[in-house]
Parts: structure tokens; C-alpha cells; sequence
């Protein structure tokens, strides 16, 4: 595997200390409560928009007004983010050996932000955020858009992600999937061609 696309949040950076912090204050603002495993979990086995919609329905709310209060608190919380130990060795070793790395995520710019804030930025030859309207994962559009863009052989591209919608995403599209399971927490319905708990482990599989 040469052609790497990738997730975000959970996968090259670690935004869930500043995502979960958010969430729990929109929680509470609303007169509720959430613990911080809970919310973690939450996210890490399905979404942000799923947690949302669950701890919504638990108290009679609107999921949009908590929405609304998470989206408000998580860009000032989420300052830096640092990259995940291997982040930037596999980025590197891709484009080393002729290969090429794109970011597919749901996070607006910021997401190109915090690439430069962690020097991942320079590696990625090409990028989809939240502006560019594609559905959302597991539906495959925005990683069909940037294979066909630029002409990329299937069979030497993979999608990397945290989640088993990152996998379901890339199977959709036609490529592998790796899961990045850091803590070993998702309960993996996906079928991955490849598990790891540590970045590192993808440098052999790169040729």
C-alpha cells in the first residue's frame, strides 16, 4: 500500500480530550450530565452526531440544541491537538517511497490548521473538510472524489481510521481499511484488513 487516506480526529491527532470536554459542558449547560467514558465511548464506536442524538433523546432535548452548544465550546477547547506517537514516521515513509497521503474528514479548515500546528501538513498532497459537501461517512463520495481525482490505483490505496465508519467508508469505495484501535475499545464490525493500537505498525505494510 502506497496511497493513504486518512481520518482525522482519533486517527493522526487526538482531539478527543478537547471533543468529550466539550460535550460534557453543552451537557450540562442543559441540565444534564454526562460522564467522560461514556461520551468517550460514545464517539470512539459511532460519532459525535450519534452521541449527540442519544444522550438528546435520554432527556427529552432537542439534539440540535446540544449540537449547537458542543459546536460552540469545542474549537475553543480544542488547542493544538498533538499527533499520535507514528503520525508523522508513516506519513513520511509514504510519500518516501513514491507514494501519496489525503486527509478525508468532518472537521472544517481547522482540520488544515492543526496539521500545520502538528508539521503534518506538508505530507498530504490533497485534503477534504466539512466545506466541500459530500456526505457523510460510511458513504464512500468524497473518497471515490479524491481517487478518481487523482487517478489512483485502488488496489494500492487504503482508508485509515479510528472508527469502524472509516473502514465501512473505504470498503465502500473499493480500497482497504485499516483500524487504528488505540485503547483497543471499538467492538470492530467492520472487517479491517488491518488492526493496530500503534501507528508504527503501519510502516512495515508501506512498500
Amino acid at each position: 500500500m502506497r496511497e493513504f487516506l486518512w481520518d482525522l480526529d482519533g486517527t493522526l491527532l487526538d482531539t478527543y480530550p478537547a471533543m468529550v470536554a466539550a460535550f460534557q459542558r453543552a451537557v450540562t449547560n442543559l441540565g444534564g450530565t454526562v460522564s467522560h467514558d461514556e461520551t468517550y465511548q460514545l464517539m470512539r464506536q459511532f460519532s459525535v452526531g450519534h452521541a449527540e442524538k442519544e444522550i438528546a433523546a435520554r432527556y427529552g432535548w432537542d439534539w440540535h440544541a446540544l449540537r449547537a452548544g458542543y459546536q460552540q465550546y469545542e474549537p475553543v477547547l480544542q488547542v493544538a491537538p498533538a499527533a499520535f506517537d507514528g503520525a508523522q514516521a508513516v506519513l513520511k515513509r509514504v510519500t518516501a517511497l513514491g507514494g501519496h497521503n489525503y486527509l478525508m474528514t468532518h472537521r472544517d479548515q481547522s482540520a488544515l490548521t492543526y496539521l500545520e500546528q502538528a508539521h503534518l501538513a506538508e505530507y498530504f498532497t490533497d485534503t477534504v473538510t466539512a466545506e466541500q459537501p459530500f456526505a457523510r461517512k460510511p458513504d464512500p463520495a468524497a473518497l471515490n472524489y479524491l481517487l478518481d481525482k487523482h487517478g489512483v490505483d485502488r488496489q494500492t490505496a487504503v482508508m485509515v481510521g479510528d472508527r469502524n465508519l472509516d473502514i465501512e467508508a473505504g470498503h465502500n469505495a473499493g480500497i482497504a481499511g485499516y483500524l487504528f484501535d488505540v485503547d483497543h475499545l471499538i467492538h470492530v464490525t467492520s472487517h479491517p484488513e488491518v488492526r493496530v493500537a500503534d501507528l508504527n505498525e503501519l510502516l512495515p505494510l508501506i512498500k
